[in-house]
């Protein structure tokens, strides 16, 4: 009768902290695994894994322009709503003074 060869399963921290060594403190894979008390090919994985994950979240080229495209329109837009504020308050002022300037001349004032 054959046994079914079972297979030890690490938590994901341990494995990140396993890569750490490598990507972070400079040990190379074999000294790692070695310290572990891994396989090498386990820790090279490992970091395989980890480094496509990686690159899977970084933006693109592409994403990366269009960010900055929509960063500087935002800073634009921005700019003219400030702008567009200031031209209502000075229109707001203009008539209130054309306002009292009417009553004045109306004779309606105290």
């Amino acid at each position: 009768m054959s046994q079914k060869r079972i297979y030890k399963q690490y938590p994901q921290e341990f494995k990140e902290e396993a890569v750490a060594l490598v990507t972070e403190q400079g040990y190379s894979v074999p000294e790692a695994a070695k310290s572990l008390g891994i396989a090498t090919n386990l820790l090279y994985r490992w970091k395989e894994k980890q480094e496509q994950s990686a690159s899977e979240l970084r933006p693109s080229e592409t994403e990366l322009e269009e960010l900055k495209r929509l960063r500087q329109e935002v800073k634009t837009l921005r700019m003219e709503k400030e702008i567009l504020k200031g031209i209502r308050i000075i229109w707001l002022l203009c008539e209130i003074e054309r306002w009292a300037t009417s009553k004045t001349h109306n004779g309606l004032t105290g």
